[in-house]
């Protein structure tokens, strides 16, 4: 489909991808911040049963399968369903690739006949803490996404700066006329924060009109949250004692 040498990495269609049932919405969501996004896409995919499309391959790319249900993939891939298309990476790559990956996405987005793009990533909270709401942000390249956003429930980013392949995207789609939106979904970046990836599909489905079952994904968030609480709890209880207060006469002063 395409080549290193016009910004993108090549698109390998799968022998029983069937190209006619492209177009509607596109999603993407990588591994990066808090997991968001690929966690977002990976629940995208299994709860709407989208079937594979393509896989994305290059040399430089670990040679690594992931195995789900006994199938072993390729970590780069691509789905299409009923006016869903779905772009997934499951490992992280260094930020050398992002570029490369962004314009791949944007090749897949604009030949599939798709009608707008959603970006879904993730934004680190300043509470680090396990929140049960967090703040859903969205960031659109043209006039009618920032509309939409307006009129959903999603804040829009008035003042702000976007990195990565969310941010490339977002800047590319509104240089070449494209609707390009970003979701980022406020997230502790610790550990794969599933309950940000939830915000981040109800806010995709309020703003697609795609219903998403979440059942299994609001269960997932509490089997991570509740692994983290028990993992602080356990490096608490092992904590060394602070230092006591007390006079000391060896103690030396701090020079500030």
């Amino acid at each position: 489909m395409s080549d290193e040498t016009d910004g993108g990495y090549p698109l390998v269609l799968h022998s029983e991808a069937d190209p006619s049932r492209l177009g509607g919405t596109a999603v993407c969501g990588f591994s990066t911040v808090g997991s968001v996004g690929v966690i977002a896409t990976s629940h995208l995919i299994g709860s709407l049963k989208l079937g594979p499309m393509g896989t994305v391959l290059h040399p430089k790319f670990p040679a690594v399968a992931l195995i789900h249900d006994s199938i072993p993939k390729h970590p780069v891939r691509v789905y299409q369903g009923d006016g869903i298309g779905v772009f997934t990476s499951e490992i992280q790559f260094t930020s050398e690739h992002d570029i490369y990956f962004a314009n791949t996405v944007l090749e897949w987005f604009t030949k599939g006949g798709f009608d707008r793009l959603v970006v879904i990533d993730g934004v680190v909270s300043n509470d680090l803490g396990i929140k049960e709401d967090s703040e859903l942000w969205g960031v659109s390249s043209s006039s009618a996404g920032r509309d939409q956003l307006d009129r959903s429930s999603i804040q829009r980013i008035q003042q702000g700066v976007v990195t990565g392949i969310a941010g490339y995207l977002i800047a590319e789609g509104e240089r070449r006329g494209l609707d390009v939106t970003a979701l980022l979904a406020e997230c502790n970046p610790i550990y794969p924060d599933a309950r940000a990836a939830l915000i981040a599909v109800e806010g995709l489905s309020e703003l697609a009109g795609i219903e998403v079952p979440v059942d299994g994904l609001l269960e997932d968030a509490r089997n991570i949250e509740e692994r983290v609480r028990e993992a602080f709890e356990r490096a608490q209880s092992t904590a060394l004692p602070a230092p006591d207060s007390g006079d000391d006469e060896d103690d030396v002063p701090m020079i500030y």
